[in-house]
């Protein structure tokens, strides 16, 4: 018999709040998904922004250098403010409703200006019992070492804690550090996840 749930983590990006189009942030760079994600998680510029290591004016100008944008630095300031779309209709609702005794958090690749400043921010700061942010912790997914982290912090076996997020990049990281982990886009792909491990109350 496989172990319970007992936590539940969600990203933020993708899974609880909507984002732009990725022609949007960065033009035509943005236009091929499945070639951007990979690209991005691993660009340094993104990295150094997202474990709070730079300034997200730093981060544009480095991310204008490293891709060669054809795009000023506060050009990039500003599409990259304006990302996070708001809550996706139905994510609240979905974090609430798991079942009693499951706990929720947030396990996020981002920054000091999406977490205090975009749309929603408030409600987003206090849906979850647990908040993993890669800006404050100094770590970023898909490394190992922040799904390390985020097990010891818990204090639960890995195997008790699932993480739904939109990449599978970090799905799969999450997966080789032992926790359970599925891979849905926006709340009606996630609360199925959640409904084939029956996490969600009937409420």
């Amino acid at each position: 018999m496989s172990e319970p749930i007992e936590v539940v983590l969600f990203d933020m990006g993708g899974v609880i709040v909507e984002l732009g189009p990725l022609d949007e942030l960065l033009g035509a760079e943005g236009t091929r998904a499945d070639e951007f994600w990979p690209r991005w998680l691993a660009s340094p510029a993104v990295r150094a922004l997202e474990s709070g290591r730079c300034s997200v004016e730093r981060f544009a100008e480095d991310l204008v250098e490293e891709l060669a944008l054809d795009l000023s630095p506060a050009e990039v300031v500003d599409r990259f403010a304006a990302f996070p779309r708001g809550l996706y209709p139905g994510a609240v609702d979905m974090v609430t409703s798991l079942v009693d005794g499951i706990a929720s958090g947030v396990l996020s690749n981002t920054n000091e200006l999406h977490w205090n400043h975009q749309i929603d921010a408030d409600t987003i700061q206090e849906l979850f019992h647990h908040r993993y942010l890669s800006y404050r912790l100094g770590l970023t997914k898909p490394d190992r070492a922040m799904f390390d982290h985020v097990i010891e912090d818990l204090g639960r076996p890995a195997r008790r804690i699932l993480f739904i997020d939109d990449n599978r990049i970090n799905v799969d990281g999450a997966r080789a550090a032992g926790m359970r982990a599925e891979l849905a886009k926006g709340p009606a792909a996630a609360t199925a996840v959640l409904q084939r491990y029956d996490l969600v109350s009937s409420r």
